[in-house]
C-alpha cells in the first residue's frame, strides 16, 4: 500500500489501494440498488411467464426491501466485530446466488423466496461500503469519496428501468425477465475476485473491529416477526377478500412491535447493546425525522410499481416503453442530487422542503392527469414534466436527509441513529409498495369490465387511485419535514 494518489493540500496521501477497494465495494452497491428499479419494469412479464397472483407482484418488491432493511443494523455490527471485509464478500456471494435462484425460479413460491433472500444479502454486504470508506479516506478526503457513492446511487436506480426494459425487449416477454436478474452474476462474480484481493483484512485497518458490539438477536427476531405479520396481510390482504385472518395478523403485527420496545429498553438497562437504541426516540425531533423517512420512502418508491403495470398491463406498452417513461425522474433526481449538498449548505433544512414540495407538485401533478386524460390519449409526454419535477425534488432530499436526522442526536449517538434511518427508509419502501399496491389491485378487482376494450382505463383509474395515496403520503412528508433542525450543527 505504498502507492498514493494525491490528495488536497494538507490533507494526507490516500493509498491508491484504498481507491481500488472503493470500485469494487462501489461495484456491489451498484448491482444492489439496481435491482431496487430494475425489476419494475419485469413485473407484468413475471406475472404472464409464471402466472403470478397479484399479490406475488408486491412481495417481490415489498420482500427485497423488507429483508434488505432488517439486516443493515445487525450486518453493520457483525462487520464491527469481525471486520468487514468477509461480511461484505459473504453478503455479495449470497446476493449473486439468490440473483441466479430467481432467474430460474419456476413458479412465484421460489421467486419470493429466492428475491427474499437477496434483500437480505444486499442489506449483509451493503453497510460495510459506508463503514469502508470511513476507515479507509481520511476525514479532508472522504467527501469526495461519499460523492461519488451518492453519484452511484443515482446512476444505478435511474438506469435499472432503462437495462430491464431493454433485456426484456432483446430477449422477450416469457424468458427476458431472467436475464434482468442474470446482469448480477458477471457483476457479482468480478466483484468477489476483486474484493477477496483487494478489501484489506480486519487487522488491517485502524479501528476495523469492535469486540464489544452485540448483536440483539431476540430484538431483531421480534421486530422481524412484528413486520412481517403487519405486511403479509397488507400484501394477501386484497387477493383473499380481507378474511379474519387478515385483521388478527395485523394486531399480532402491533403487538409484537410493542414488545420488540418493550425488550431494547429492558436490553439496554442490562448494559447490552440494542438493535434501536431507544434513547434515541427521547429526541422528539428525531422521531419526528425517523417517521419522515419512513413515509417519504412509502411515497416515492411505490410510484413505479404503479407507473409499470399501469403501462404494460393497462395500456399494453412493452418493457422499453414502461422504462423509458421514468428517464425524467431518473434526470431530474442526478441533477438534484449533485447540487443537494450545496443547497444544504446554503438553505439549510430549507432544501429538503423544496424536495418534497417538488416532489409532491410532480405527483399531485400525474394525479390530475391520470383523472383527466382518457387512456386513449395518455402518453409519456403527458407525464414527461411532472416526473422530471418530481425527480428534481427526490434529489434535492435523498442526499442530505439522512444528515438532517442525525444532526437530532448528540454526536456520540450518529452511528446508531444512521443505522435505524436506514432500516426506516427500507420499511417505509416495503409498506407502500405493500399497501399502495393493495389500493391498485382493489380498484382493480372492483372494476366493471365488460371486455377488453375497458381494460386500459379501469387501469387507469386504478393507477389514479394509487397515485393519489402516493400524493397523499408525499403531502404528509412535506409537513414532517418541520421536525427537522434547521441548520446541521458542525461534527455531524
Amino acid at each position: 500500500m505504498s502507492e498514493t494518489l494525491a490528495a488536497p493540500t494538507g490533507a494526507p496521501a490516500i493509498p491508491r489501494r484504498a481507491w481500488q477497494a472503493l470500485i469494487v465495494l462501489l461495484a456491489g452497491m451498484f448491482i444492489a440498488l439496481l435491482d431496487t428499479t430494475i425489476v419494475n419494469v419485469a413485473l407484468p412479464s413475471i406475472r404472464q411467464s409464471l402466472d403470478a397472483s397479484e399479490a406475488t407482484l408486491s412481495w417481490i418488491i415489498s420482500g427485497y426491501a423488507l429483508a434488505f432493511g432488517l439486516a443493515l443494523i445487525p450486518a453493520g455490527r457483525l462487520g464491527d466485530r469481525i471486520g468487514h471485509k468477509w461480511v461484505f464478500f459473504t453478503g455479495l456471494a449470497l446476493f449473486t446466488a439468490a440473483s441466479l435462484a430467481c432467474g430460474l425460479a419456476q413458479n412465484d413460491l421460489q421467486l419470493i423466496i429466492a428475491r427474499v433472500v437477496q434483500g437480505l444479502a444486499g442489506g449483509i454486504f451493503v453497510p460495510a461500503v459506508t463503514a469502508f470508506i470511513q476507515l479507509l479516506f481520511p476525514a479532508q478526503s472522504r467527501g469526495k469519496a461519499f460523492a461519488i457513492m451518492g453519484a452511484t446511487i443515482g446512476v444505478s436506480s435511474a438506469l435499472g428501468p432503462i437495462v430491464g426494459g431493454l433485456i426484456i425487449q432483446a430477449f422477450g416477454e416469457t424468458d427476458g425477465w431472467r436475464l434482468v436478474f442474470g446482469v448480477n452474476l458477471p457483476i457479482g462474480i468480478i466483484a468477489l475476485i476483486a474484493a477477496a484481493l483487494l478489501l484489506p483484512n480486519g487487522d488491517d485497518v485502524k479501528g476495523a473491529k469492535d469486540t464489544r458490539s452485540g448483536i440483539d438477536l431476540f430484538g431483531l427476531l421480534l421486530l422481524s416477526a412484528g413486520l412481517v405479520a403487519l405486511l403479509v396481510p397488507l400484501i394477501e390482504g386484497e387477493d383473499q377478500g380481507w378474511p379474519l385472518w387478515t385483521y388478527l395478523t395485523l394486531v399480532a403485527g402491533a403487538v409484537l412491535i410493542v414488545l420488540f420496545a418493550l425488550w431494547e429498553i429492558s436490553y439496554t438497562k442490562r448494559g447490552k447493546s440494542p438493535l434501536v437504541p431507544p434513547h434515541l426516540f427521547s429526541h422528539p425531533a428525531f422521531t419526528g425525522g425517523t417517521i419522515l423517512a419512513l413515509v417519504y420512502f412509502a411515497a416515492f418508491t411505490s410510484i413505479f410499481f404503479t407507473i409499470s403495470i399501469l403501462w404494460q398491463t393497462g395500456l399494453g406498452h412493452t418493457a422499453l416503453e414502461s422504462g423509458l417513461v421514468s428517464i425524467p425522474f431518473a434526470i431530474g433526481s442526478i441533477v438534484g442530487s449533485s447540487q443537494s449538498n450545496r443547497l444544504a449548505e446554503k438553505l439549510g433544512r430549507g432544501v429538503l422542503l423544496i424536495g418534497v414540495v417538488l416532489l409532491t407538485a410532480g405527483l399531485v401533478a400525474v394525479f390530475l392527469i391520470f383523472l383527466n386524460v382518457p387512456a386513449a390519449d395518455l402518453t409519456n409526454w403527458a407525464l414527461l414534466l411532472p416526473l422530471l419535477v418530481a425527480g428534481l425534488g427526490n434529489g434535492l432530499f435523498i442526499a442530505p436527509n439522512a444528515q438532517f436526522i442525525v444532526a437530532t442526536v448528540d454526536r456520540s449517538e450518529a452511528g446508531g441513529a444512521s443505522g435505524v434511518i436506514g432500516v426506516m427508509q427500507r420499511i417505509g419502501s416495503a409498506v407502500g409498495i405493500a399497501v399502495v399496491g393493495s389500493v391498485l389491485f382493489g380498484q382493480l378487482a372492483a372494476a366493471s369490465i365488460r371486455s377488453a376494450a375497458d381494460v386500459p382505463q379501469a387501469f387507469v383509474d386504478a393507477s389514479t387511485w394509487a397515485i393519489g395515496l402516493s400524493s397523499a403520503l408525499s403531502i404528509v412528508a412535506v409537513l414532517l419535514v418541520f421536525a427537522l433542525p434547521k441548520r446541521v450543527k458542525n461534527g455531524h
